[in-house]
């Protein structure tokens, strides 16, 4: 724990968990789509839909798509600054209480320019702190506070092997990983949390690899 787990981070208010977070999902949504978004649908779970709109938190994750931070002071505009853009965004308000989703979450279903596709669930966990749970159906649990490589691919034997023996070869140590699947021999995630910076280079060596189906990534400095 550092000292801005305790006061909290620098930002346009008024709350670090429906106004911080939510920028901050925005942020690594618009990240992990490696595209200028210009289609959002956007569902609200909990609290987020409850008291969202009072504590700004649609205009958050507006703002966040757009490729704003915490601190950013057109927060409060990034309705008009998205129509501006041409980015189209609608808002969904869940209802429902009976789901296992964490009480700040957002479902995100993004399309950008260049005709590429996300749907990422995400929730923010307090102090302007975020957790991605989902990404395109598929379970995963990651901050984007550190270096984050994700890597689509089919079920079969070798992946794992060949991505972590190419960051091997780069000098690039693996601070964590997680594995998930659909079922045997089916669609596949692999996660993984690293010390260094994964250059472009390297991502584009592991999208041609035989299988992998895309490749994502999320540098913790940004």
């Amino acid at each position: 724990m550092n000292l801005f787990d305790i006061i909290g981070p620098v930002m346009v208010g008024p709350s670090s968990s429906h106004t911080a977070g939510a920028v901050r999902i925005g942020y690594v949504a618009r990240k992990l789509l490696k595209d200028t978004p210009v289609y959002a649908d956007i569902e609200l779970f909990g609290s987020f839909s409850a008291t969202g709109k009072g504590h700004g938190t649609d205009r958050a994750l507006v703002a966040g798509l757009l490729g704003m931070k915490s601190d950013d002071c057109r927060i409060p505009s990034s309705f008009s600054i998205a129509k501006d853009q041409g980015l189209k965004v609608f808002f969904e308000y869940s209802s429902d209480s009976q789901t296992d989703f964490h009480p700040n979450t957002a479902v995100i279903n993004l399309q950008g320019k260049n005709g590429r596709k996300l749907c990422m669930q995400a929730s923010s966990v307090g102090g302007g702190r975020i957790m991605v749970n989902r990404i395109d159906g598929i379970t995963v649990n990651f901050s984007g506070e550190t270096h984050t490589l994700i890597v689509h691919n089919y079920d079969t034997p070798g992946h794992v092997a060949s991505v972590t023996n190419l960051l091997f070869i780069n000098k690039i140590n693996i601070a964590s990983m997680n594995l998930y699947r659909v079922g045997r021999g089916s669609y596949a995630v692999m996660v993984l949390e690293t010390d260094q910076s994964v250059c472009e280079s390297i991502v584009s060596k592991i999208e041609r690899i035989q299988g992998v189906i895309k490749v994502t990534y999320f540098d913790g400095e940004e």
